[in-house]
């Protein structure tokens, strides 16, 4: 989920300089992300519109990690697709291009893709749906006759076996026009068409044709009662940021279900991103297949990537072998400064050196994460006013080398990410229940950015990494976090008491 290079940039130089009306007496970096957490309640629309294409950059891994996402372009772009998009525009005025990305996105192109919950053909269209867009879904009833031999007494009271015949019905789909793209293009091009209009916004149609027109009313609804200062819920984007577990709650509880559910408040811009890749195939295959391969599972590239560390850890960077590396003179990896009340966070002691599990040492840019991580949790659970005091976050794991035990430190399966220096564990077990909840909505602000990408190893454990493009900007963290240590530490001078014959 990484951020193109230009939009990475953007990120950092608009990093906000905010400064809090009263210094709190924690760590705060000067180098800020804007809109994230607390900063939410901030946005400006320079911001709203930096954040939307931050996101929809971030939809890359969630399209390029598939393993059908060449194949499928290749499909989209075919002669005889592109007539029928083309043919689909010119008759119900909705874009070629965006119908293109939702059936690459649906179906990858395939024709008779079909999905276990009912969906079917290129657009991936429910049989209610498709009867409402006038596709015609026939079934046939059947009739099939079978026989079993049952034993009864004649009467004669006699055993025999006499053959009984049983009729049962069924139905058969005969005619299915979700699966022919030449009728199923054009209805759905209508369908969504009809959607913009009725909804007043090709946003909102995009997003209904994923979760269904009384999803959307219902969203709309509770956006309607929101307060969104200088946007009103006109368009997707200010809707998706424009609340939190603090502000507007109610909103990010209606979005939070429907992320569980089918994570369709983001699809709108998943089609945007495949937008983008779609053309990108089109005007330069070379940068197109360097997605892909950028995104390619390693470990089997016929599965897609499980997850955005598993893309973005390269081997090359699996480098420390041993527990030795953090003391080697080429070794790049930095003890985590230990001050849970300034910090935010607790790291736990390192095991004994005979065991070789690991220390409490990793990259600077992982260290500044998570400073970064602990600072924007810390805030904006102040900002909730909660009953309880803020808990330093619990980190259980950060490096730990190759040749460490198997299922020390990250859980086992996740132990070998460690030997990058790159990733870390926090443990959820201790923190107050509102205090977990604004860590999860900060390392979703976090990814949805582009900066990182986390698993949940177990129940109470989160396994972090940030993004190769954020490496820079975290190691600057790092680096605030140094010296805001040192100045914390540097003893108070008193001004020099004037000596005699000194001027006052």
């Amino acid at each position: 989920m990484s951020l193109t290079p230009s939009a990475a940039m953007a990120v950092v130089l608009g990093a906000a300089l905010t400064a809090w009306p009263v210094e709190p007496a924690y760590f705060v970096p000067s180098h800020r992300l804007p809109g994230i957490g607390a900063g939410r309640q901030e946005l400006t629309e320079e911001t709203l519109a930096r954040r939307t294409e931050a996101m929809v950059q971030s939809q890359t891994f969630s399209i390029m990690r598939e393993p059908q996402a060449l194949a499928g372009a290749r499909r989209i772009w075919g002669d005889d697709l592109q007539r029928l998009f083309q043919d689909a525009e010119r008759k119900s005025g909705f874009p070629a291009a965006v119908l293109q990305a939702i059936a690459y996105l649906e179906s990858w192109g395939n024709a008779k893709a079909e999905s276990p919950a009912g969906p079917r053909g290129i657009m991936q269209i429910a049989e209610a749906t498709g009867k409402r867009m006038g596709l015609r879904i026939v079934y046939s009833v059947r009739h099939q006759t079978t026989k079993t031999k049952t034993a009864v007494r004649d009467k004669h009271g006699k055993l025999v076996y006499r053959t009984v015949r049983h009729k049962t019905t069924y139905t058969v789909l005969v005619r299915d026009d979700r699966l022919k793209p030449e009728k199923a293009i054009p209805a759905a091009a209508q369908y969504l068409a009809g959607l913009e209009q009725r909804l007043g916004g090709r946003d909102w149609a995009i997003w209904a044709y994923h979760c269904g027109e009384g999803c959307i009313a219902d969203i709309r609804s509770i956006a309607r009662a929101a307060q969104l200062p200088g946007y009103p819920p006109a368009t997707v984007t200010a809707v998706f940021f424009g609340c939190s577990p603090v502000w507007n709650r109610a909103l990010y509880q209606a979005l939070h279900a429907q992320m569980e559910r089918d994570y369709s408040p983001t699809y709108w811009f998943r089609v945007m991103r495949a937008q983008q890749l779609l053309r990108m195939y089109l005007d330069d295959p070379v940068e197109f297949q360097d997605v892909v391969e950028e995104y390619k599972y390693r470990t089997d590239s016929t599965q897609r990537a499980p997850d955005r560390l598993s893309a973005w850890l390269k081997p090359q960077d699996l480098i420390y072998e041993t527990s030795d590396a953090t003391h080697s003179d080429g070794s790049k990896l930095v003890r985590a400064p230990d001050d849970p009340d300034f910090l935010g966070y607790r790291v736990a002691a390192p095991p004994a050196a005979e065991n070789g599990n690991g220390y409490p040492a990793a990259l600077p840019s992982t260290i500044g994460t998570l400073a970064y991580i602990a600072f924007e949790t810390r805030r904006l659970y102040e900002a909730m006013r909660a009953a309880e005091e803020f808990v330093p976050l619990d980190v259980t794991a950060l490096f730990l080398p190759k040749n460490g035990r198997p299922g020390d430190g990250a859980g086992g399966a996740r132990a070998p990410d460690h030997a990058s220096g790159q990733v870390f564990d926090i443990s959820v077990a201790r923190l107050p229940a509102g205090e977990r909840e604004c860590l999860r909505f900060v390392l979703d602000d976090l990814g949805w950015s582009g900066h990182l990408g986390f698993i949940e190893d177990g129940k109470q454990t989160l396994h972090i990494g940030c993004s190769p493009s954020s490496r820079d900007f975290f190691a600057s963290v790092f680096e605030e976090e140094q010296t805001a240590l040192r100045n914390k530490s540097a003893p108070a001078v008193s001004p020099a008491t004037p000596g005699a014959g000194e001027r006052r």
